[in-house]
């Protein structure tokens, strides 16, 4: 049995054949697509973090709006740039935002990825310590965040409040117990999974990954996450550690899904170049249902991992990208045993 969620990227467009060509189409068509997932059975709604750029950036007034209209899917990000963060500002809308879900945030993490502008963060006010760098500055704003979720008290308090104190130090507000068990790190290499494990947060392997000893993206995926399990067990942390890996499956249940995605075109994991990395890029899996599930029984990554994401083309609308989400559930996800 696996989780099986949905990731956007949240692009918008005015380019002909878009259905969100503006900010408020896409804030808007992200909780719809959201009821629309939980209505049909998945277990997720995720969305990636992007500065910027035409697509989705604040993630914390769209997690609480889901939130809000929604009752049992899981919310979360895959992932915050944690380059950009103020920790305790972000402490307090992840908190609020969890309260209005019920507990049911799930925030992946990490040091982000390629930007559209040069050291953006710097706009936002921040900038790595002399000798560190910018991967350095992530780590050190999410272990303070992660501190916080501790939710123990750091800040000595006014002796003349404007409103009476609890005794002993103060905590920031509100607390939302339980969310620091929900954070996860994006991850692109092994050693940074491993680091994860160690810190006993739960792993969203890349949507690319560091190319360590070739093979296919899949392959490595699952050598990555034994290695993450292997870290967290060896750090003695309590709980089931999760581990998620995302991939572009599309059906061709009719002839719009052949129209959009029906090429013929054999598609391969396919190397490059990003950061300075070499990187290994998944493919995307088209075809017939029955094709679908044996092209999907040979990947390694996504029977290692406990959590499925489904990268949505959302640009195609909220009532297209949810025919996709049910034609999986539907139609390959029993025959492989992930429900």
């Amino acid at each position: 049995m696996k989780k099986i969620g949905f990731l956007s990227f949240g692009h918008w467009s005015e380019q002909q054949g878009s259905a969100v060509r503006s900010a408020s189409d896409v804030l808007l068509q992200s909780i719809e697509l959201a009821e629309a997932a939980e209505e049909l059975g998945a277990d997720g709604a995720y969305f990636r973090v992007h500065h910027f750029a035409r697509q989705l950036a604040s993630p914390f007034p769209l997690l609480a709006a889901i939130g809000a209209r929604t009752k049992r899917i899981e919310i979360g990000t895959g992932v915050i740039d944690m380059r950009y963060e103020n920790p305790h500002y972000m402490f307090e809308d992840a908190g609020a935002a969890d309260l209005i879900s019920g507990g049911r945030l799930q925030l992946g993490i990490s040091r982000g990825s390629p930007e559209q502008v040069i050291d953006g963060w710097r706009h936002f006010g921040y900038a790595p310590a002399e000798g560190e760098t910018d991967q350095d500055m992530a780590r050190e704003h999410a272990m303070t965040f992660l501190g916080l979720l501790d939710g123990k008290g750091f800040a000595k308090p006014n002796p003349r409040p404007m409103f009476p104190n609890p005794p002993g130090l103060l905590r920031l507000e509100p607390f939302s117990k339980g969310l620091r068990e929900r954070i996860w790190w994006g991850a692109a290499s092994d050693a940074t999974a491993e680091w994860a494990g160690m810190l006993g947060v739960h792993l969203q392997s890349s949507t690319l990954k560091k190319d360590e000893g070739g093979g296919p993206l899949g392959a490595q995926q699952a050598k990555q996450i034994r290695k993450f399990r292997a870290a967290w067990k060896e750090a003695g942390h309590e709980g089931t550690p999760r581990a998620s890996v995302s991939r572009s499956i599309f059906p061709l249940m009719n002839d719009t899904d052949r129209m959009y995605f029906g090429s013929g075109r054999p598609e391969q994991d396919q190397i490059g170049e990003i950061d300075n990395m070499r990187a290994v890029f998944g493919r995307s899996y088209v075809g017939e249902p029955d094709q679908l599930i044996q092209m999907l029984r040979e990947d390694e990554g996504i029977a290692e991992a406990d959590t499925l994401l489904l990268t949505v083309p959302n640009t195609l609308g909220v009532d297209y990208n949810a025919h996709v989400i049910e034609s999986i559930l539907k139609h390959v996800a029993p025959a492989l045993g992930w429900r």
